[in-house]
């Protein structure tokens, strides 16, 4: 018996032996050298593992940003400053990209809306969106539980007295957290430059809109016909607005009879060129509407009947020669 169990010892040990052995030469054979730059590019990262980059934490993304398969500005979380020692680290070039915000896809709160029964299940948006239940009669709106408030990693969204989620500009890195979780999809992200927004994802029909909420869109139409550059087209009875055409004119806010749309921008009232004019004809090619006329090197014109005060002309100028006065609404 004794000679069975040395046996089986002796064997084991020869097998172990052979298996270290072989894991040796595999370790030596198919070693992949790690570039040093991984881990300088992980430090460099603000570590929220938040996987708005795309990737499931911030060493993956490292990983992925030394080998060229993603850009040094895909990081929303570390911004710009992230960016610029990324591309020294990396000997590239780092395009600013523009800061992007969740944009909430919703305005009707408590008091906008009309109720069904009370709920009394989990205060979960979730939950509540699973077996079909909820306080609005709006299918489409913010059930006000606060699924968003709960996931945000960095405190950018809270709830305000009318059920609905705030979303904190300073605070939004863009993670996409929000956007993932809500089960009626009211979260958009859109430029922080953006000033307006159109505060509705309801595609019912317009006098079905009217009957539950008091700031709903109603497919009037209106803000798709004034918008000077495209930007706005009708989806199954919604108007649904596109950040990237968008001049922030604020002209569909203005027309809007329900309110659906926000402008947080000044208005323009008035809006001229002045003698200091070189001509360079700057404004008159960023014209969305071919408002501006004039020869170059001579004092350009803008035509009244066609002007819609979006502002562009005043951004654009290099000599400040274009005056303007603002009203905030």
């Amino acid at each position: 018996m004794d000679s069975i169990f040395l046996y089986a010892f002796l064997s084991m040990g020869v097998l172990a032996a052979f298996l270290a052995a072989g894991l040796g030469f595999a370790s030596r054979t198919f070693y992949v050298e790690k570039d040093p730059r991984v881990e300088e590019a992980n430090e460099i990262l603000p570590g929220a593992n938040c996987g708005a980059c795309g990737y499931a934490g911030c060493e993956n993304f490292a990983e992925a940003v030394v080998r060229g398969e993603t850009p040094v500005t895909s990081c929303p979380v570390g911004g710009d400053e992230v960016a610029e020692k990324l591309a020294e680290l990396l000997g590239a070039e780092a395009e600013t990209a523009e800061k992007e915000i969740a944009r909430l896809l919703c305005k009707g709160g408590r008091q906008e809306t009309a109720k069904n029964a009370s709920y009394q299940g989990i205060e979960s948006c979730v939950a509540a969106s699973a077996i079909g239940l909820a306080e609005k009669k709006c299918s489409y709106s913010c059930l006000g539980f606060g699924d968003c408030e709960e996931v945000c990693p960095f405190d950018a969204i809270t709830m305000n007295d009318n059920g609905l989620p705030v979303v904190h500009d300073d605070k939004c890195t863009a993670c996409n957290k929000c956007v993932e979780k809500c089960p009626h999809d009211l979260f958009v992200l859109g430029p922080a430059s953006g000033q307006n927004h159109i505060r509705c994802s309801s595609h019912d029909p317009g006098k079905v809109v009217r009957k539950i909420c008091e700031v709903g869109c109603i497919a009037c139409t209106q803000c798709v016909r004034v918008c000077p550059v495209d930007a706005i087209e009708m989806q199954d009875n919604l108007a649904v607005l596109d950040y990237d055409k968008c001049i922030n004119c604020g002209l569909c806010a203005e027309k809007c009879p329900v309110n659906t749309i926000d402008f947080y921008g000044e208005k323009i009232t008035e809006i001229e060129i002045t003698e200091d004019c070189i001509g360079c004809t700057k404004c008159a090619q960023e014209c969305p509407v071919d408002a501006i006329t004039g020869e170059a090197k001579e004092r350009h014109e803008i035509d009244r009947e066609k002007c819609i005060k979006c502002g562009i002309c005043y951004n654009v100028c290099p000599v400040d020669a274009v005056d303007k006065d603002t009203s905030r609404d």
